[in-house]
């Protein structure tokens, strides 16, 4: 899990740039942004998740991918939008409170449940796997799956 929460600790950043972003740059941050966040929610609903999926960690884990899902249709919508549109900051800043949202349930909830029911060797060969599912996804431009991942939450179980 040191994977997924070092990748919350670079998209707090990556927004914080954008915050402060010129113009031009907007649109570079908001592709990294995108891009992260893609291969970040893939390697989360194709592996942590539904390795992860027992006892009381359901309801948290239905509830973790309809957020994804919001996320995922709030880029699908900047995927289609200039910098310099008047609604791009704006959807901007509601993904970064989705995102910033997400993280805090899944970092205070979500992971100490997970700590309590998994060995930390299950957790740190999960943590090999999304690392590698991580890197090869980010050698594309993972953003560009999204919005046809739109429709509906992942299945989990």
């Amino acid at each position: 899990m040191q994977l997924l929460k070092t990748q919350h600790q670079e998209v707090k950043q990556l927004f914080k740039r954008y915050k402060d972003a010129e113009e031009s740059e907007k649109q570079e941050l908001f592709e990294q942004i995108a891009d992260d966040f893609a291969a970040h929610g893939a390697i989360e609903e194709k592996i942590f998740y539904p390795a992860v999926f027992v006892g009381a960690l359901k309801d948290k884990l239905r509830e973790a991918v309809e957020e994804h899902l919001e996320c995922k249709r709030l880029v699908a919508d900047l995927l289609k939008m200039e910098p310099s549109d008047e609604q791009f900051d704006a959807k901007m800043q509601v993904l970064q409170e989705l995102i910033e949202h997400h993280v805090e349930e899944e970092e205070t909830e979500l992971f100490p449940l997970v700590r309590q029911n998994f060995a930390r060797e299950e957790l740190d060969a999960l943590g090999e796997q999304m690392e590698q599912m991580f890197d090869e996804l980010q050698e594309s431009s993972p953003r560009e799956q999204i919005p046809s991942e739109t429709d509906q939450a992942p299945p989990l179980g």
